[in-house]
């Protein structure tokens, strides 16, 4: 190591951050490049792409087609059902994060004290 170099450590790579380029992430996954630009043009999947306009594949994206492959493999789906059934478990993950929120609101407001009503004399006056 040379002198004055401190070492750095890796920044993590978040699941969508784009990593993989077509080759890469067909061999992942076991499938020929054209099937993923296939899934892409169907929808199933939207790589990113670099300002060559080259694909480049996040591990979503990698698990995307893994799911879509134990569906069509496993289970007899086609493309279709596969896009309404991943569209419909994103929306499932939505409502649950949003159905989490309410709940720590409700309870963030349930812990709260209100102040006690005014029961002055002229409270209940029209």
């Amino acid at each position: 190591m040379a002198r004055g170099r401190k070492s750095e450590q890796p920044d993590e790579i978040s699941n969508d951050d784009p990593c993989y380029v077509i080759s890469i992430a067909a061999r992942m996954v076991g499938v020929h490049q054209q099937t993923l630009r296939y899934y892409e043009r169907a929808g199933l999947i939207e790589p990113k792409r670099t300002g060559g306009n080259i694909r480049m594949y996040s591990n979503l994206d990698i698990q995307r087609v893994r799911q879509a492959q134990r569906l069509i493999e496993d289970l007899g789906v086609n493309l279709a059902g596969v896009d309404i059934i991943l569209r419909m478990g994103e929306q499932l993950r939505q409502v649950q994060a949003a159905l989490e929120a309410a709940r720590r609101d409700l309870d963030r407001l349930r812990s709260t004290r209100l102040p006690a009503p005014y029961t002055g004399p002229d409270a209940y006056a029209d």
